[in-house]
């Protein structure tokens, strides 16, 4: 079988499957080589010990855990995992934030609908889907792939027996670490969304949206909301991947009998949407009082935080639209881990959560065995 057919059957570049340290071994043993004295050709389809071009797998697991290609694959199912859920509730999304700024206008979530209805039609439902697809494409390849990074990296300084014992710590450093750089991604993205959502007339969408807002207020004003942001989106990913992981390796300990890895793929799947799904209910709540202040901070003009807390009141800033984000962000989340482990079962990677961190495992196994 020659290069070409075998790299018709894998999913994803071959060259990049391979391990450092074999690379390393076949680029020695290229330059050291005769290149005279031909090689040995590889038998049962592996690849020759000289060469440092390696078949890529045809089975799930085959992707080596924590190289640049497990990163590249993390940070492509999280573009699709976020992009893809925040448009299809665009709609949703688009009633809370009215709720939030007008709430004399938009009283409830059935009433919200027929305010937009009557007024916008039914285009009118997916008003900035636009700015909502790409910006959280852009913090979902950060929120998901910086997170696999950080939680490696944390591991790795903590030592096996820390990792494990203080994972929950390791979970809650690593998902703040990556959403402060996704929601750098995703302020342009979100000041342009709410204004046009929230303000009827002001644009169309993201292509005389995004000119007219840069005119009105500058391009640092598209980062104007950026504290609030982090104020509502570290707490809301902080809870999204601690109560995630801890979720999912509780129903693994108690409520099903087989070990994950002899589970089948669907129900893994199914534990992800699950557990995804009861986090998300938790993000919520933990994130909504600052998610009412970016709505308010993104739609006034030179609007402050104390100017939002004047207004909407304490009582309003943590329930004022409370109920739709609940139901909004509990199935956004589950759609969410569902999306993303599919992606990765999909390139041979087991999904996420159940076990303990990988930095931890096999030292904890070895220390184990002497003991």
């Amino acid at each position: 079988m020659d290069l070409s057919e075998k790299s018709r059957q894998s999913r994803l570049p071959s060259f990049l499957y391979s391990p450092s340290a074999t690379r390393t071994l076949g680029l020695q043993r290229v330059l050291s080589r005769n290149p005279s004295s031909p090689s040995p050709p590889p038998s049962n389809g592996a690849s020759s010990p000289g060469s440092f071009l390696i078949q890529a797998p045809r089975e799930p697991g085959k992707i080596e855990m924590y190289s640049p290609m497990f990163y590249a694959a993390c940070t492509a199912g999280g573009i699709a995992s976020c992009g893809l859920t925040h448009m299809a509730v665009t709609p949703l999304d688009l009633v809370k934030c009215n709720m939030q700024i007008d709430p004399s206008k938009y009283k409830s979530i059935t009433s919200g609908f027929g305010v937009l209805l009557r007024e916008q039609g039914p285009r009118g439902f997916f008003r900035g889907w636009v700015p909502t697809l790409l910006g959280y494409s852009a913090q979902g390849a950060c929120k998901f792939g910086f997170y696999e990074f950080f939680k490696k990296y944390y591991s790795d300084i903590a030592g096996p027996e820390y990792a494990a014992k203080y994972k929950t710590l390791i979970y809650l450093a690593g998902s703040a670490s990556a959403e402060v750089i996704a929601d750098v991604a995703l302020c342009p993205m979100e000041a342009v969304k709410v204004r046009v959502q929230t303000q009827p007339g002001f644009a169309r969408g993201l292509s005389d949206g995004f000119p007219k807002f840069v005119k009105s207020e500058g391009y640092l004003g598209l980062y104007k909301g950026l504290v609030p942001l982090w104020g509502r989106q570290i707490p809301y990913t902080m809870m999204k991947f601690a109560s995630f992981e801890t979720i999912v390796e509780l129903i693994y300990k108690y409520s099903i009998p087989t070990p994950k890895d002899q589970c089948s793929k669907p129900l893994q799947l199914t534990v992800s949407f699950a557990g995804g799904y009861i986090a998300g209910v938790f993000c919520a709540v933990v994130s909504h009082p600052a998610d009412n202040l970016v709505s308010f901070l993104n739609n006034a003009k030179g609007a402050t935080v104390g100017d939002a807390v004047k207004k909407l009141g304490l009582w309003g800033l943590f329930t004022r639209g409370l109920p739709l984000r609940i139901v909004m962000i509990g199935t956004l989340t589950g759609a969410q881990w569902g999306i993303y482990d599919a992606f990765k079962v999909f390139v041979g990677l087991p999904t996420t959560g159940g076990v303990a961190p990988a930095a931890a495992t096999p030292e904890l196994a070895q220390l184990k065995a002497s003991a």
